[in-house]
């Protein structure tokens, strides 16, 4: 977080001094609350009052401006009239303050003048390096140094949760009702108009605050969606990030070009967004803080399959109608499973999953029949619920549930285990007991079974960031050269929509599979092609202001014959008129007839201003809209990203297993040309909607029917450093050279990617014990993938690691590799090196540093550093000759090297 001087961020949510600018004697006024807020709730720093025209506010000296505080002030609370925060701000930024919140009103949320004095306040903030929450925002809260510098009313509990809120009212709303809920919080932040601190700063902060836990987010709408992204995927492993995200309806209604654009709305992008991060988004407010609590006390699910125990039949079936409902599975207790249950309750229990033990169960059978159904490993999660008859004991049964959940015995699997106790006044006790026990205790049994849900969501989204991919396109290079002349044609006509043929030859250059495509200008060409391709054929219209052709019937299928042929380009023409008399007719295009089985998909893209290029996948044919059955992604895609896209529909079953006789799809060739889709996307940033539908697909072969692809002719001569409109950065090819070592060996450097995991991994498990301390430190442990997704799943906006690569008989062999990492708290990065045994002193390691160097200074570092064993004399002699100061470390058996660059 260099580039986010976290520092200045610490002075705003720990400072030890504060000034209060706009502090005020009136009752019921901001300054007033702000200023009482702070000196009534416990806060151990310094508060100054700053008003021009009082002497002393609240019974406490005051100053004119922060100029005349006798002390250095970390933190400025501002809340003044909007015109005057500039000058405000300005005189913070001469007094030598780095951290500021401007509670003021009256900036771009007032429209274009507010956004002027706005941009002012930014630019005046940029020039001392002031780093600010707001404006128009609540303020901070951090209950454990009592610090409330804000105008809300109520100090909550002391926790492990930060709460982040683009809505100031809503703020107020939720401390009200989590301080009846007894929730307590790490922090609460109101972030307003975020024109300088936005949401990917505050998760960098917060991911790296040990007294946080789980972060969770109320967004109305993003900004640097970019920066979010990292923050959000560097942190989400260790901290649940849980969202509720208002505005799920479209921005505007307007006509879209494509199935894709009208298709792939606004809050399908976010959603998107969300899980691609490793974000849970939830729908309600109760549901932040339902699944906060129970990722925060419960190990995560590893699957789907719950298993639900309850002393009530409807109950029970409403529980799993909801999991059912929002497709999650029961679980299908074994038989080893059954029969310690037949043993251990009545006879007329439910001998299935709902697991009913009966009105009359006792907090003993509650428990037996919990462990036995735990241990099932079909089971994923396990689902308490009890009502409160007259036989039940609520609070003994939580007891016996709470040491079950404590006591877990050798080799057993951990799995998350919640409860509901339904009802008021007769289960309050036993709920506190859960709750205080670590078991997550919900009013509703629908409630627990979407948090249970909401559980395994994260961990399908935390999978999906580090699963390994498969290297699917090695060797591909797509014919970038013919897109950029088509593309350069249309621009020089002033065209935006390609005609089918031209995007048949655009996914041709990229290696994707179409149908034999030609174009007939009058019945006779037809006629002659068709004759050529074969028999039957489909024919369409090619216009570029007609998109949907099948609607108006410039689309005829499996013409079995010339006069078929002949009839079919005549009403074709005919209806394109009829349709629209000013359309300009390049002719009808000719493309064999796909027989055999097979099914249709979807391949499509749109430019989002905010997001950038999304990808979605789904179902295809005619009825595309209709169906909406579709996912979403951003590039950059691999394999292991394109194989979930292609789950998360509800056509991958059918795709992976067959339907009614057919053979299953070649899901292989989806992936691929989702990647390839995916390389497009960056190589062209010009491309603003692309429909590949109908795809065919079957057990052998991938064949695109239909295309559309809509360009920005503007884009298309301007230069754009490719994957610039990225949310997501891609693997840097700024890197990649071929070099000759001294010792005559032909290496090949680049950045490394997820699917190098093999490779590195057979490479660091060749080093010798000594290799091996000297880049670690220490011995190393059993590798496993989780160590090696810290080595090989990378955030290029955060760090970059090359990868030397030789080549065999057998292959690419990884030899060495060097990374350099940005710090957290200053423009400084850390650079690591390791070079394969037989490998070394071949001036590999040598070449890595000079690449290194360069890393650090395209990153716009000052300084790059390494520690180094004191006895590896060879590493510390070639930092000496690139320049590096060789200092002393704290560690008497390392040495720090420095370049100030």
């Amino acid at each position: 977080m260099s580039a986010l001087q976290l520092k200045e961020l610490n002075k705003i949510f720990n400072p030890g001094s504060i000034a209060v600018i706009g502090a005020s004697n009136k009752k019921g006024s901001v300054g007033y609350t702000l200023f009482n807020n702070l000196i009534g709730a416990g806060y151990e720093g310094v508060v100054y009052p700053v008003n021009k025209s009082a002497p002393s506010v609240q019974g406490i000296h005051s100053y004119r401006s922060v100029d005349q505080i006798p002390r250095k002030i970390d933190l400025a609370l501002i809340a003044v009239p909007a015109k005057t925060v500039p000058e405000v701000m300005r005189e913070c930024g001469e007094s030598g303050i780095r951290g500021a919140i401007i509670i003021s009103a009256g900036f771009k949320e007032i429209g274009a003048k507010g956004k002027e004095l706005e941009d002012e306040v930014l630019d005046i903030a940029r020039d001392y390096d002031i780093r600010f929450i707001g404006p128009n925002c609540l303020g901070i809260i951090r209950p454990k140094i009592h610090l409330n510098a804000s105008f809300a009313p109520l100090m909550p509990d002391d926790g492990k949760i930060a709460f982040i809120s683009q809505s100031g009212a809503l703020c107020a709303a939720v401390l009200d009702w989590c301080h009846h809920r007894g929730i307590g919080f790490s922090s609460f932040v109101s972030v307003g108009s975020m024109a300088d601190i936005t949401f990917g700063d505050l998760i960098d902060y917060f991911g790296m605050d040990p007294d946080t836990g789980a972060i969770i987010l109320y967004i109305e709408a993003l900004k640097n969606v970019r920066g979010f992204m990292s923050a959000a995927r560097h942190f989400a492993k260790t901290k649940p990030i849980i969202v509720v995200k208002s505005g799920r309806c479209e921005r505007s209604a307007a006509v879209a070009t494509s199935h894709t654009g009208a298709m792939a709305g606004d809050d399908d992008l976010y959603d998107a967004a969300f899980k691609r991060a490793g974000i849970v988004r939830v729908t309600r407010i109760e549901e932040l803080f339902d699944c906060a609590e129970a990722l925060d006390s419960q190990t995560r699910p590893t699957g789907n399959h719950l298993a639900i125990v309850t002393n009530a039949g409807g109950p029970g079936v409403m529980a799993a109608d909801e999991l059912l409902s929002q497709g999650g599975e029961l679980a299908e207790l074994s038989n080893k499973t059954i029969e310690a249950l037949n043993a251990c309750l009545p006879p007329y229990w439910s001998h299935g999953n709902p697991v009913d033990i009966l009105g009359d169960a006792t907090p003993e059978r509650y428990r037996d029949a919990t462990s036995i159904t735990l241990r099932d490993p079909n089971v994923d999660g396990v689902l308490l619920l009890l009502t409160p008859v007259s036989m039940s004991d609520s609070e003994l049964t939580a007891r016996y549930i709470v040491d079950l959940n404590r006591d877990i015995s050798p080799g057993d699997v951990f799995k998350p285990l919640l409860a509901s106790w339904m009802g008021e006044a007769l289960v309050e006790k036993g709920r506190k007991i859960l709750e205080s026990g670590g078991v997550p205790s919900f009013e509703t049994p629908e409630s627990a079974v979407t948090t249970y849900l909401h559980m395994y969501q994260y961990t399908k989204n935390i999978a999906s960031l580090y699963e390994m991919p498969e290297d699917i396109l090695t060797g591909f290079h797509p014919a970038k050269d013919e897109v950029k002349s088509i593309f350069r044609t249309l621009a020089k006509d002033g065209r935006e929509l390609l005609t089918v043929y031209e995007s048949m030859k655009v996914l041709a250059a990229y290696d994707i599979p179409t149908v034999k495509t030609m174009l007939a200008h009058d019945p006779e060409e037809a006629i002659k092609i068709a004759d050529e391709i074969g028999y039957p054929v489909a024919m369409k219209i090619v216009s570029p202001q007609i998109t949907h052709k099948t609607d108006i019937g410039c689309v005829k299928l499996n013409i079995q014959t010339q006069e078929g042929v002949r009839t079919a380009f005549e009403e074709i023409n005919r209806n394109a008129g009829e349709h629209n008399p000013d359309a300009t007719i390049h002719g009808v295009a000719i493309q064999s007839m796909v027989t055999g089985t097979g099914y249709e998909v979807i391949i499509g893209s749109k430019r989002d201003k905010l997001f950038g290029p999304a990808i979605l996948f789904g179902a295809g044919g005619t009825m595309v809209e209709y169906i909406r059955d579709q996912t979403i992604g951003f590039p950059p895609l691999n394999q292991a990203l394109a194989h979930r896209m292609i789950e998360d529909t509800r056509i991958s079953k059918i795709l992976k297993n067959g339907f009614r006789g057919s053979p299953p799809a070649n899901i292989r060739l989806i992936e691929e040309a989702l990647v390839k889709i995916s390389f497009m996307l960056i190589d062209f940033p010009e491309i603003e909607e692309m429909d590949i539908n109908p795809i065919h697909v079957n057990d052998t072969s991938l064949l695109a029917l239909d295309a559309r692809i809509l360009i920005n002719p503007g884009k298309v001569n301007i230069s754009v450093p490719p994957g610039s409109d990225l949310i997501i950065s891609r693997c840097p090819t700024k890197y990649n050279q071929e070099w000759t070592s001294p010792a005559g060996d032909k290496i090949f450097f680049r950045a490394i990617r997820p699917e190098d995991e093999p490779l590195w991994l057979e490479m660091v498990r060749s080093f010798s014990d000594e290799t091996i301390r000297q880049r670690f430190f220490a011995p190393l442990s059993e590798i496993d993938h989780h160590m090696v997704v810290r080595y090989c799943h990378i955030d290029y906006d955060r760090e970059i690691a090359i990868a030397a690569f030789v080549e065999g008989e057998e292959g690419y062999r990884m030899v060495g590799v060097g990374r350099v990492v940005i710090l957290s708290d200053e423009n400084t990065g850390e650079f690591g090196m390791a070079i394969r045994d037989e490998y070394q002193e071949r001036g590999i390691g040598n070449k890595l540093v000079d690449i290194m160097i360069e890393i650090a200074r395209d990153f716009r570092l000052r300084t790059i550093i390494g520690d180094v064993l004191a006895d590896n004399h060879r590493m510390l002699k070639i930092a000496e000759d690139k320049g590096f100061k060789i200092k002393r470390h704290e560690d008497p058996s390392l040495r720090r090297v420095v370049l100030n660059l």
